[in-house]
């Protein structure tokens, strides 16, 4: 038989704080002389914002070789075009990449609007308006420790507080009445997301994966907005560190690391590409 082909081999991982990490969130727990090399993969306003290990960059080139790679984020497309990922060719983008937490799939980099088109009567139909959330947050998010209140590409919105001085029960609360008008709320370091039920990662990456006829579909993650991303593969990995291992999430077919920061990053990437060597060494 021919080679294993990259259309049968399906990879999705979220960004931040799975594929790629800020300084903040390194957890470089080692002496300094022992730190891995680190390779910046976003740049902002001149200033490096995101890297990856060396090692991990060198596994995601092999991975891209053999698999069609998809960068799965809650960002925006704009936030998203920051982030300059390692590939085969020199100035490769990602075929498919799905932004906006699933309100956007980007074709060769382009915006599919056919797809955004149906997301829209999905949220139209199933989840109470932007607007509605968007004056609940401002209501009940206070000045003190809130520092920025956004609108997401007119489909969601995030706060960024003061993790620490967050009231008891306020997050709760929040969700309970995110829930009723068919939002979900998610915290993710600073950031507190609230995004229509409907708006999922899972969701973009089925359409992805009829596009591509994908026989083995992996995923990575370490978010609650990434828990139906990890349900949709045949097999996948979140880190040990993040909203998903705070709450001790597991389901059949997900790994739970142990590493945490970009230790788990280079963890991710590593197992996926043993994945699919090894069933491109049972295929061929």
């Amino acid at each position: 038989m021919p080679n294993q082909q990259p259309s049968q081999f399906l990879v999705a991982s979220d960004l931040d704080r799975t594929l790629i990490y800020s300084n903040r969130a390194l957890a470089l727990d080692v002496p300094d002389r022992l730190a891995p090399r680190l390779l910046s993969v976003e740049v902002n306003d001149g200033r490096a914002l995101s890297f990856m290990t060396e090692q991990a960059a060198e596994l995601l080139v092999a991975l891209t070789r053999l698999a069609v790679f998809v960068p799965a984020t809650t960002r925006t497309r704009a936030q998203y075009e920051r982030v300059n990922l390692p590939g085969p060719t020199p100035g490769w983008i990602p075929k498919y990449a799905i932004c906006a937490n699933g309100g956007h799939v980007l074709v060769d980099g382009v915006w599919d609007r056919d797809w955004h088109a149906e997301v829209r009567g999905r949220l139209a139909a199933a989840s109470a308006p932007l607007a509605e959330v968007v004056e609940h947050l401002a209501i009940s998010a206070d000045p003190e420790w809130t520092h920025k209140r956004r609108v997401a590409e007119d489909l969601f919105a995030y706060l960024v507080v003061e993790r620490a001085d967050l009231p008891e029960g306020w997050l709760e609360e929040l969700t309970g009445w995110c829930a009723e008008r068919g939002w979900t709320v998610s915290l993710q370091g600073r950031k507190v997301y609230a995004v229509p039920a409907p708006l999922t990662k899972s969701e973009a990456l089925a359409e992805v994966e009829r596009r591509t006829g994908a026989a083995t579909v992996l995923t990575a993650g370490d978010s609650l907005l990434d828990a139906e991303l990890l349900l949709a593969a045949d097999a996948g990995w979140r880190p040990g560190h993040g909203e998903l291992a705070d709450t001790g999430w597991t389901a059949p077919g997900v790994t739970a690391l142990t590493q945490i920061g970009v230790a788990a990053g280079e963890e991710i990437v590593r197992r996926m590409l043993e994945r699919v060597r090894a069933g491109a060494a049972v295929r061929a």
